[in-house]
């Protein structure tokens, strides 16, 4: 079966996350991704080494790739950046503006080389507005989102392990060059498509802020426990602890009925009428007493193990879920049963590394088998070659420093 982006040719100069994964989703389902790095390596390759010269992070944005040295700044290799142009069909980099000028990478004069390319790029701010010229990573989307200030304590703000907001940026990003291609395929009209992380995290944080700019509420955080919903929590158990999210009214039922059920941590004396009390008649009430229901679903967890409380509300209908390590993530059997960690070997590494393919399961559409990531410029003189390339001018080339 042909790969849903066979024959689709995409340059990536992206950096760290919301570049290289918008690319990665498109290498996953047969874009030919060409990834184009300093000579000495990009800055993502290194943080969080696991072996062979090569972090985690540049393992899982890069599967499915190949890879060039170039500098793209030089004059040599702005001429090599003209050629990949005329034959690509998407441009990837998350660069500053100023850096996509010096690299001949602005859509002016990417559109001067092919006038149907399709350029994805995005910032930390966005396209206007006074922090549009400022750089920036994940955090400040989180910080300026509203989300920082909501999570962990008042006055003592937790930024998320997570970098959730590249992530949301690099799927927005494959969306738009997806579209992109489809308007293409329509039309015949590139065009160019731009993400920021500012935006991703104001979007991923909306209902918040619509809340705020409405009811006015003024929240201040409240460490796990949710304001919206109630139990809603992270409980400590005999052997971890772990994560219970009721929302709305069957589920609250069904939950007041497992609380007044005899046994460990059942019906306690001085129990309020949990189905009948008005203060928790809907998911506002319960949120506003969220501290009394929490010390509810606490004493019920104390007395009881991680397992059987997933069982016990598994069997009700209520969501939950152990708070795991890393280590035991990649133990779990729902997470090894779900297929998803691909064991990708790497020159190098230890063992083979389990990198995530795309977390999607379609009927009729299959991603292409699992390349490794590549080592850098290992594809250098096979992609120039392409180009028209010969021996000598390779050689020219990299005695000049261009690759």
């Amino acid at each position: 079966m042909t790969a849903l982006l066979h024959g689709i040719r995409v340059l990536d100069f992206g950096r760290y996350i919301a570049g290289p994964y918008c690319a990665a989703l498109l290498a996953e389902y047969g874009a030919d991704v060409i990834r184009i790095e300093k000579r000495d390596g990009s800055e993502d390759r290194f943080p969080a080494q696991v072996g062979g010269g090569v972090g985690a992070l540049f393992l899982q944005m890069n599967r499915n790739k190949r890879s060039m040295t170039l500098d793209p700044a030089s004059p040599k290799g702005r001429e090599v950046v003209a050629r990949l142009v005329r034959g690509a069909d998407v441009v990837i980099a998350n660069l500053p503006q100023a850096t996509l000028l010096a690299m001949g990478l602005d859509y002016a004069t990417l559109r001067g080389l092919r006038e149907d390319i399709i350029f994805v790029t995005n910032t930390a701010y966005g396209p206007v507005g006074p922090l549009s010229g400022q750089v920036g990573f994940d955090g400040v989307g989180q910080a300026m989102s509203g989300a920082v200030y909501m999570t962990g304590q008042p006055g003592e703000p937790y930024r998320a392990a997570v970098n959730w907001v590249d992530f949301g940026t690099a799927l927005h990003c494959a969306f738009g060059a997806m579209a992109a291609l489809m308007e293409r395929q329509r039309s015949g009209k590139g065009q160019m498509v731009t993400g920021a992380l500012l935006a991703t995290a104001v979007t991923l944080t909306n209902a918040t802020l619509i809340e705020q700019a409405v009811a006015v509420p003024n929240r201040v955080a409240t460490g796990n426990r949710g304001q919206t919903s109630g139990p809603m929590d992270i409980y400590a158990t005999r052997d971890g602890q772990i994560l219970v999210a009721v929302t709305g009214n069957p589920l609250f039922r069904r939950w007041a009925k497992l609380m007044g059920q005899t046994g460990p941590g059942g019906h306690a004396e001085g129990d309020p009428d949990w189905a009948g009390d008005p203060r928790f008649s809907d998911d506002d009430g319960r949120g506003r007493h969220g501290p009394l229901i929490s010390a509810r679903m606490a004493r019920w967890c104390a007395e009881r193990d991680c397992d059987e409380i997933v069982d016990l509300l598994g069997a009700a209908m209520i969501p939950s879920a152990p708070v795991l390590s890393p280590q035991q993530a990649l133990d779990h059997p729902q997470v090894q049963a779900l297929g998803l960690l691909q064991a990708t070997d790497y020159p190098g590494l230890p063992l083979p590394a389990p990198v995530a393919a795309v977390p999607l399961w379609m009927t009729e559409t299959a991603p292409v088998d699992r390349l490794r990531p590549p080592l850098l410029g290992e594809h250098t003189e096979q992609i120039l070659a392409e180009l028209g390339y010969g021996a000598a001018d390779i050689l020219a080339l990299r005695e000049q420093a261009v690759v």
